[in-house]
């Protein structure tokens, strides 16, 4: 700890984001850094806690050593603070920009005041670690002679792929987009990750020797079978892909569309440098509902508001949460409170209101003469009736009838899609994930592994590093017969 009274002495102070109406007119990145000296404070306020719950289980899943990092960040020692920062996290500058920052929840200091601003300080060593020429290439010395077939290149595949070639092992990592990055790159917007962070990471790690490969669909334009003839090992990581659906009346009429094609449209036209207002689904001039109270909903509505909107609901069928914590919800367990997001913040400065309505679904759509969607009914919920199987109750008493031009459902994932298990043969249990051996990574399919969302379901970027940090060191261990990696 640098400065033991650092956290009685500052006060909170979070990077600064672009006031609502001023980052509406644009998709860049909304988050401002702050200055040196002011992250020097931020990172003084991390005290002597004894029990850093922020890199515990309860904190960080990559158990980021972040009392001893934001120590180094306190007395200037910034490129000591990027080893230390690397030690266990591939890409801090994706879990500093997108993690919800589960090592701030667990913060002692929030026991009496306010957390370390955490990911603030994360974010700050590994931009300084790219701004000085810190981050150069490293490729191995000597090579292993294994190759390993990494499928997907979400965060889990990606830390599956550096960890190994950091091993020597050589790396192809095979993705079905256009573009490296999975949900990464088309799933969360510009704004919040800004895609040239992402593009900065892959030239690094081609710079090292990874080989990627796009427009590669396994078990539809490339063999899997050939796959698993030419490499050592496989790792699965290709997401729990498969959206959630809405099973309502009229759900087959022009304008409802999953988030995942909605934000992939708008990011694969502004990559391309055209107006993301203009991609072949927008919200621009229409009555925006967006079904999803999640992160992916919330990111939905801002998109749907630089995009020209002229109006956005987001349904939530839970009940609104606590503005603070209740006493069966006690630290340093998640809080499960009430947040206001920055597509919320944006659509209250916009348009005058909150746009969430909670304990409400759609019941069904309604289609103009030319079948394109025009008003869809709306129904409350309660969950109460139904605790044990946790699923909702319509009040059928209490509908009403909403024009809509365009019907976002972001209610996540059902798990991975069957075509690619099917493929490598790999079987998928009860939760649609892939089925592995107990306690492992590994699949009843002789050298092939699978990682991330895939294996666990929906879950954060953090967790999929840790899972294909894990994933890299159990097929080290397969090919090597030991393992170093961590």
């Amino acid at each position: 700890m640098g400065k033991p009274t650092g956290f009685l002495e500052y006060t909170r102070c979070q990077n600064r984001d672009v006031p609502a109406l001023e980052r509406v007119k644009n998709y860049e990145e909304l988050h401002q850094p702050l200055t040196e000296e002011f992250r020097k404070e931020q990172a003084a306020r991390c005290m002597d806690c004894g029990v850093p719950f922020c890199q515990s289980n309860y904190g960080c899943p990559l158990h980021n050593l972040i009392p001893e990092w934001n120590d180094l960040i306190y007395r200037g020692e910034f490129d000591s603070a990027v080893k230390r920062l690397l030690m266990t996290n591939n890409f801090p500058e994706f879990t500093s920009r997108v993690c919800p920052a589960l090592c701030e929840n667990a913060c002692i200091c929030n026991l009496h005041g306010s957390p370390v601003t955490t990911r603030d300080n994360e974010n700050f060593v590994i931009e300084h670690a790219f701004a000085s020429g810190l981050m150069q290439a490293k490729p191995p010395v000597m090579r292993s002679g294994k190759h390993v077939a990494v499928i997907g290149s979400g965060p889990a595949g990606l830390a599956a792929a550096d960890q190994l070639n950091k091993r020597g092992h050589s790396v192809t990592v095979f993705e079905r987009s256009d573009k490296i990055g999975g949900l990464l790159m088309y799933g969360i917007p510009n704004m919040k990750l800004d895609k040239s962070i992402i593009q900065r990471r892959v030239k690094l790690m081609q710079e090292e020797g990874i080989e990627f490969k796009l427009n590669s669909d396994i078990g539809k334009n490339k063999s899997a079978v050939s796959i698993l003839k030419k490499y050592d090992t496989v790792i699965l990581a290709c997401g729990a892909s498969q959206p959630r659906d809405l099973n309502i009346t009229g759900r087959d009429v022009n304008g409802v569309h999953f988030a995942v094609d909605y934000l992939t449209s708008a990011t694969k036209m502004l990559l391309n440098k055209q107006n993301p207002a203009d991609a072949s689904i927008t919200a621009k001039n229409k009555k925006v509902i967006i079904v999803g109270g999640g992160d992916t909903g919330n990111d939905c509505v801002a998109t749907a508001i630089r995009q020209g909107a002229v109006s956005v609901m987001q349904l939530e069928m839970n009940a609104k949460l606590p503005d603070s914590r209740t006493e069966d919800n006690p630290f340093p367990e998640w809080a499960r409170i009430c947040k206001t997001d920055y597509g919320q913040e944006e659509a209250i400065a916009v348009f005058g209101q909150d746009p969430r309505i909670y304990e409400t679904t759609v019941k069904e759509c309604y289609a103009d003469g030319n079948g394109n969607l025009k008003s869809v009914q709306l129904v409350k919920v309660c969950f109460e009736n139904n605790a044990e199987t946790g699923k909702p109750e319509l009040h059928e008493g209490e509908t009403w009838v909403v024009d809509a031009d365009l019907l976002i459902i972001a209610i996540g994932f059902s798990g991975a899609e069957a075509y690619v298990a099917e493929a490598f043969g790999v079987q998928r249990n009860a939760r649609t994930n892939i089925e592995t051996l107990s306690d492992s990574h590994a699949t009843a399919v002789p050298k092939v592994f699978t990682a991330g969302d895939m294996h666990t379901g929906q879950s954060l970027v953090v967790r999929a590093i840790a899972e294909g940090r894990a994933v890299a060191k159990e097929v080290d261990n397969y090919l090597m017969g030991y393992t170093n990696l961590t």
